[in-house]
């Protein structure tokens, strides 16, 4: 039993917004007050900082099994909980990918051995083969909690429809990864830098909006629950927001990263700032931004995809994989690009990094009430840091180190157990 002291409680969920104290006990969240006084038990002094639910990320890439080069279950854990998550979602194209009762009991025993909640999806296609559709029956009942094909689109217009279709049956939802690979050249570079700077052809924002309006249309005929994942364009915010008007069960998600910075950024931090989609122009940026505003996206998600440092260093850039670490930058990215340019304010921010995703699948997470899990996240909104070449992922493939941010967690606790202190080691007991 111990006391987190006089924080700026804010919960998304229920609009509550005030500095108060909050007395946990067994895991749970027994008090909420604006004083508590229990004298000889432990005090966390929140003063000056800010108590949110834990957050809540339904996006990253753990490569577990097979890429532990890059990243594990572990050390994936220890990531979340030094950015202030305590529920994450991994994806499923690992190597063997998730698309089987033994692969999925595998890194759901691996999950279970760490101080945070970290649930999966599996795939929608066979080890990502884009044709035949895996068991959604009897891998659900061994404990996914969705199904994506994350990595690779979609491109067969009936698969995919059947996939809508059992996904409705069994109230389940679907996460795409939309773009045309008809219509792109060298991935994880925007169209307009690839031919101006690299004379290549790169990813165009047509290949994904076009998929995405194929894929809402589908999913309003269907009406299963469609989450289109890591928008980057302008265009595709229209379109999910026309979907959504004419009665699509869809939702979106947008990175830390593409709301923060543009393509120029692969100019000064190389190949750190190749990510697929890929950066775009500014309008783009600022369209995401209105889209977070709007509630057309409502969920932020990082993405998290860690490289190894060797692979990123290739000389050819277009050899190079994409993607980047962004579990520990993502709070600081927010706070640094939306909340402290009052493009959002602190509560509209953290519900989509907490209620929102949680909400879409159906985690016990996200909320602070009493009663409720005792999953929190303590942090000064105010304290800037310089972002370090160090992290507590296996991989160090960030396009922000080197850069001051606003933002700095403080302590992360899951089920009332303190899995992450600054300046500490607590995070090695994750």
């Amino acid at each position: 039993m111990y006391i987190i002291k006089n924080g700026l409680i804010i919960d998304p969920q229920s609009g509550f917004n005030q500095v108060s104290d909050m007395l946990i006990d067994q895991g749970k969240i027994k008090q909420i007050s604006k004083e508590i006084d229990i004298k000889g038990i432990p005090i966390i002094d929140a003063s000056n900082k800010i108590v949110a639910p834990g957050l809540v990320d339904i996006h990253v890439h753990f490569r577990e099994p097979g890429q532990t080069h890059k990243e594990n279950i572990h050390t994936g854990a220890l990531s979340a909980a030094a950015g202030g998550f305590t529920t994450v979602l991994m994806m499923a194209n690992t190597n063997p990918t998730i698309s089987s009762l033994e692969i999925v009991k595998q890194v759901k025993e691996s999950a279970a051995k760490e101080a945070i909640k970290i649930e999966t999806v599996a795939t929608i296609t066979k080890s990502l083969n884009g044709k035949d559709l895996v068991n959604f029956e009897e891998l659900l009942e061994a404990g996914v909690d969705g199904f994506s094909d994350d990595g690779i689109p979609l491109t067969d217009t009936k698969v995919l429809q059947e996939a809508m279709n059992l996904a409705r049956k069994h109230d389940v939802v679907l996460s795409l990864h939309e773009e045309d690979p008809s219509l792109n050249g060298v991935l994880g570079i925007n169209e307009h830098i690839a031919q101006k700077i690299y004379h290549v052809c790169g990813a165009s924002g047509l290949a994904e909006y076009s998929m995405i309006a194929r894929d809402a249309m589908i999913a309003y005929q269907t009406q299963a629950k469609v989450h289109i994942q890591h928008l980057s364009s302008s265009e595709s915010v229209e379109v999910v927001d026309f979907a959504q008007k004419l009665g699509a069960n869809l939702t979106a998600e947008v990175t830390p990263q593409h709301f923060s910075k543009t393509e120029d950024l692969l100019l000064t931090k190389g190949a750190n700032a190749k990510l697929n989609p890929p950066l775009r122009l500014e309008k783009d940026r600022q369209a995401l931004i209105d889209g977070l505003k709007s509630g057309v996206i409502s969920i932020i998600a990082s993405d998290h995809a860690p490289h190894h440092i060797m692979e990123k260093a290739a000389d050819n850039i277009s050899q190079v994989p994409s993607g980047m670490t962004g579990l520990e930058t993502s709070l600081a990215l927010g706070i640094t690009y939306l909340v402290s340019t009052k493009e959002l304010s602190m509560i509209d921010f953290l519900a989509k990094m907490t209620c929102n995703p949680a909400q879409l699948y159906g985690f016990d997470a996200g909320y602070l009430r009493e009663g409720g899990p005792a999953d929190i996240v303590i942090f000064d909104q105010a304290e800037e840091r310089i972002i370090k070449a160090e992290f507590a992922s296996k991989s160090s493939n960030s396009p922000f180190i080197g850069d001051k941010l606003k933002g700095v967690v403080h302590y992360t606790i899951c089920n009332g157990e303190i899995v992450y202190q600054k300046d500490s080691h607590a995070a090695t007991l994750v």
